[in-house]
């Protein structure tokens, strides 16, 4: 198949070198793109920080002051560059913001101090039951992601024309959304919902909802490896 990866870089590409491997045909077309933003982390003590996106540990000289404070990360590539970035004591929940707000509190004392490394869009969780649990939460936005102004031209070369897209990997709400918005902007709205959409999550997919398109598949668990898997389906 070929496959659109509108996620942003540089985990777009590590995306189409592993679907390289797997035999597809991967279209690298980020449809957001992710900036740090100026501020440093805040000083003070914590008890532990939560990362909820690699994004968000860009700037790793801007925590060197942390690195002793222990990591809890929400899947395997978030913590890998928690590492990377020089953090001595990294915790992988390995699963989404439910799964790491669990760890947390089997790991944490309520009342402890906790900083939420997040980026300008951002859900609740896990801070909001982390708070109604008793911890004290402190956010501190390290990034953002800029939606593109237009449909990316080598998709919509790609719509209709020889070696037609076939899929399409959704790995965020907000980039499943401003695909879907783009394409349809630019009158590519039909093409885009004859895709197969291969979602991280159901939550990932609730844009594609809305506009009335049917995901092809929705992993059960929101990592790579499992939304990787559904691209068997159907062959």
């Amino acid at each position: 198949m070929r496959i659109w990866i509108a996620r942003p870089e540089p985990g777009a590409t590590r995306t189409a070198e592993r679907l390289v491997g797997m035999g597809h045909v991967p279209l690298v077309a980020p449809v957001l793109v992710v900036e740090a933003n100026d501020a440093s982390p805040p000083q003070g003590r914590f008890d532990g920080v939560l990362v909820t996106s690699a994004n968000a540990l860009r700037q790793a000289s801007r925590w060197r002051h942390l690195h002793d404070v222990p990591v809890f990360a929400v899947g395997a590539r978030s913590a890998a560059l928690a590492r990377e970035s020089g953090f001595s004591s990294v915790r992988n929940a390995e699963g989404d913001a439910v799964a790491l707000a669990a760890l947390v509190r089997r790991e944490v004392s309520p009342g402890s101090s906790l900083l939420h490394a997040v980026g300008e869009d951002r859900k609740a969780e896990p801070g909001a039951s982390l708070t109604e649990a008793g911890f004290r939460v402190t956010t501190f936005v390290a990034y953002g992601a800029r939606p593109l102004a237009s449909l990316p031209a080598e998709v919509a070369m790609a719509f209709g024309g020889p070696g037609a897209l076939t899929g399409m990997l959704h790995y965020s709400r907000r980039s499943a959304a401003t695909a879907c918005e783009l394409s349809m902007s630019a009158g590519y709205g039909g093409a885009f919902a004859a895709l197969r959409h291969y979602c991280l999550s159901a939550d990932v997919a609730a844009p594609l909802a809305q506009a009335g398109i049917a995901p092809y598949f929705v992993s059960e668990q929101a990592n790579e490896d499992a939304l990787l898997a559904g691209l068997k389906s159907g062959f």
